[in-house]
């Protein structure tokens, strides 16, 4: 299930989607309203403590993650509520595949888990798979990321806009190197605790559904 789009494997020469064909098709599923978005996070997205997550592994180092509210919200705020909570404490990262990624945030280990909220609705969003972006690992249908994400080693055009970025990775990315592969590896690196820099900020304000229109009132 949330094995990055059930399973990602790597072919011989390019990155496949073994369990669906959504990778580079439909890139028009993106509002066309929404604003071009970068990796340079806006001042008052960079400056909230809230924003940035400490993950310290147990390969002897911290990873620091800028999330992007601003880009991903309902996914961030579910990061910050985890990880406040204690959530990843104890979390293996159970799918590490060299030159790729590092998939974590499962409780059960296995890739099949997550966490007792209901899944989350797609934000896909225009920030690209560069090296270090941290996103939110899904099943074959859109709306089912929960708890789990991955960690680029490299860059992945291809994933863009099919899987929402949440952030990128600003210091220890050398600890996220050491990050122990395998699927599953066979001494998996553990996140020992993942704290954010502040408190849970408020959850994002649900955007209310037009409400319908009469025919017979209409002018």
């Amino acid at each position: 299930m949330f094995k990055l789009l059930a399973k990602l494997t790597l072919a011989a020469t390019a990155l496949s989607l073994s369990a669906s064909p959504l990778a580079a098709q439909d890139k028009g599923k993106i509002n066309s309203q929404m604003p071009a978005l970068t990796h340079r996070a806006p001042a008052e997205i960079a400056n909230d403590p809230s924003n940035h997550l400490y993950l310290t592994l147990d390969n002897g180092g911290t990873v620091e993650i800028l999330l992007r509210p601003d880009a991903a919200p309902n996914h961030v705020h579910r990061i910050q509520t985890l990880a406040s909570a204690g959530f990843y404490d104890g979390i293996i990262f159970h799918r590490v595949i060299p030159g790729f990624m590092a998939q974590g945030g499962d409780p059960t280990g296995t890739g099949t888990g997550g966490s007792t909220f209901p899944d989350l609705e797609a934000e896909f969003n225009r920030l690209p798979h560069l090296r270090g972006v941290v996103a939110m690992a899904r099943a074959q249908e859109e709306n089912s990321a929960n708890s789990q994400f991955y960690i680029m080693f490299s860059p992945r055009f291809r994933l863009d806009e099919d899987y929402t970025v949440v952030g990128r990775v600003v210091a220890g990315m050398d600890v996220v190197d050491r990050i122990n592969p395998g699927e599953p590896p066979v001494q998996p690196t553990k996140i020992v605790s993942a704290r954010i820099g502040g408190p849970v900020p408020p959850a994002p304000l649900a955007i209310a559904a037009p409400e319908a229109v009469d025919p017979d009132e209409e002018g």
